[in-house]
């Protein structure tokens, strides 16, 4: 989950999030051209005004995310709480899914295990998570399944 106001947390957290982008928006290429399916989750909060149509909900210019792609709004951790996250993936007959975003240790992770838990393989993407701790990226990273982006593009090929 990515959105323009996470930019403000701190210089820190802004760095993450461009690093991280830059390696999402190079998976999101190899995936187009493939023609396979991007599932964009995006956190809802009413409270804190993170609703579809507000300026904080906002993806950032830079993320190469298509009005076609799949939007998920979530209000848990986990993107598949609550969601037609699971629905969305069994009708693309999807079974594997690649994981990037913010935050690492927690919509990130979450999401992982709730993948696990519907006897999916997630797998993250080498670079592509953002924090407002680095060394959590490096632990989530540590825990999981990864893959690099040459390793992705050479699986799909």
């Amino acid at each position: 989950m990515l959105r323009k106001t996470l930019f403000d947390i701190s210089p820190i957290t802004a760095q993450s999030l461009n690093d991280a982008i830059e390696t999402i928006n190079v998976a999101i290429k190899v995936f187009r051209k493939k023609s396979l399916p991007i599932v964009c989750i995006q956190h809802i909060n009413e409270a804190e005004k993170l609703i579809p149509g507000q300026t904080g909900f906002d993806l950032p210019d830079t993320l190469t995310i298509e009005s076609t792609d799949t939007f998920i709004h979530k209000s848990y951790s986990n993107g598949f709480t609550k969601t037609n996250l699971e629905k969305s993936l069994k009708e693309m007959e999807i079974d594997t899914i690649i994981i990037s975003g913010f935050c690492a240790e927690y919509c990130v992770l979450s999401t992982y295990r709730g993948a696990q838990d519907k006897d999916l393989t997630p797998v993250i993407l080498r670079s592509s998570l953002a924090s407002g701790i680095p060394e959590n990226i490096k632990f989530v990273e540590n825990i999981s399944d990864i893959i690099s982006l040459q390793a992705l593009d050479k699986v799909l090929s």
